[in-house]
């Protein structure tokens, strides 16, 4: 199969205006997203609405397409580039990674691109929940999978629920999965998906792939051992700067 990756970057952040272009050790974040990612597929976009992230794409080598400043996520960013892409190039396949990922590793796209055969429509990422406090954070989305690791349902609260069992104890008595958000789809799939008005789980949890398994799309699951850090504040990004990973 034919792999592209697109990055879906904005500068009008709330949390964090101008995220994608703060500089880690002397390189934006958008380069360090970009260049990781890189190494993985040959066919690299940046897709923003925003005229300083594609100038700083471009001075470093990168590839930037130009999108619609109204898109409600990184998913709708990430199929228009997709749609716009697919009058020049010919790809089969889709990989979502975040502008806000400095710190991806090649295993983990090489993961998601192995779960991709005629029957996977959607793939994306998980990983073993290894202590309490993730367990039970709800900026920790969790997932459970069935025998064939297709996801049966995400959420932010810890699922499933032992009963009869002190939370405390949980991890000793089922394994929980955490979801990792990188995503991998079909084209004609993600124009599909991205069609589909937002349904009643999606809006509860605040997790749009609910909205994708209510319309009845199948997530196949590959379990990666590797927790990426993601950027979403100022705080996340000095943090970032006294780790050892780059």
């Amino acid at each position: 199969m034919k792999f592209i990756s697109i990055i879906p970057a904005r500068y009008e952040s709330t949390r964090f205006p101008g995220k994608p272009l703060a500089l880690l050790n002397n390189k934006p974040m958008i380069q360090w997203v970009y260049e990781n990612v890189k190494k993985a597929v040959t066919n690299v976009w940046v897709a923003t609405d925003d005229s300083r992230i594609v100038k700083a794409v471009e001075s470093f080598g990168g590839k930037a397409i130009v999108t619609s400043a109204n898109h409600q996520s990184g998913t709708d960013r990430c199929a228009e580039a997709a749609y716009i892409l697919s009058e020049n190039y010919d790809f089969d396949v889709v990989i979502n990674v975040q502008g806000d990922e400095p710190f991806i590793r090649t295993e983990q796209i090489e993961l998601l691109k192995s779960c991709f055969t005629k029957n996977v429509d959607i793939a994306t990422l998980i990983k073993k929940v290894d202590s309490i406090e993730e367990l039970f954070n709800p900026n920790r989305p969790k997932v459970v999978i069935d025998n064939q690791q297709y996801a049966l349902y995400f959420s932010r609260w810890a699922i499933p629920f032992c009963r009869e069992k002190e939370k405390s104890a949980w991890l000793q008595n089922q394994v929980y999965w955490t979801h990792i958000g990188m995503y991998a789809y079909k084209t004609a799939i993600l124009q599909d998906i991205t069609k589909l008005p937002k349904g009643k789980l999606e809006k509860i949890e605040s997790l749009e792939q609910l909205r994708w398994l209510e319309n009845g799309f199948k997530i196949k699951t590959a379990e990666t051992n590797y927790q990426s850090i993601g950027i979403d504040t100022p705080e996340d990004l000095e943090n970032a700067r006294k780790t050892k990973l780059f």
